[in-house]
């Protein structure tokens, strides 16, 4: 059975990364898309993959500015597509599974929303459990475009090298 948290897959994307170059932008963007995405970001451990990242960059395997950027878009339009799907389906969303099943999950995230409003969506990139559903309440409830995109787009150019940097350094100093 294939087990995607395996070390054996992260050694073998760092693998592929480094004999893909070209494409290594591209990929750095859809691991941090798929990390800021509803629901599936529960599933891709970000700061494992991002740290990877890091340490590659560390080597000089990858070009520190570009992978960045590339970070940043990705995490910019995984909680963009995210947001956008709470706002188009707020009604509905609870009753599509996985919400259905876990009703838990956006209440937790309207309750984080609630307590810390616009903030939500710069503190809820670094919280794990609230994470992938921060951007969904947020449209579920209508928050502002413009406010949202502002709070997206600052919270990824922090969230970025935040979660590379530890990657980095283990790199750097092992």
């Amino acid at each position: 059975m294939f087990n995607f948290f395996s070390e054996a897959t992260f050694k073998a994307f760092e693998v592929w990364l480094v004999a893909n170059p070209a494409w290594a932008g591209f990929a750095i963007f859809i691991v941090s898309a798929c990390e800021s995405l509803a629901v599936v970001g529960l599933f891709i451990p970000g700061f494992i993959a991002m740290g990877i990242i890091g340490g590659l960059v560390s080597l000089g395997m990858l070009e520190p500015i570009p992978t960045l950027c590339w970070a940043i878009l990705g995490a910019i339009v995984g909680d963009g597509l995210s947001y956008s799907l709470g706002r188009r389906f707020k009604h509905h969303l609870p009753y599509y599974w996985p919400f259905s099943r876990f009703p838990k999950w956006l209440a937790r995230g309207k309750e984080f929303f609630i307590e810390h409003g616009g903030k939500s969506i710069i503190v809820g990139r670094f919280v794990g459990p609230v994470r992938p559903f921060i951007p969904v309440v947020a449209g579920m409830m209508s928050m502002d475009p413009r406010q949202f995109l502002l709070a997206n787009v600052f919270s990824a150019i922090i969230w970025a090298p935040v979660y590379m940097f530890p990657g980095y350094l283990i790199a750097l100093f092992w």
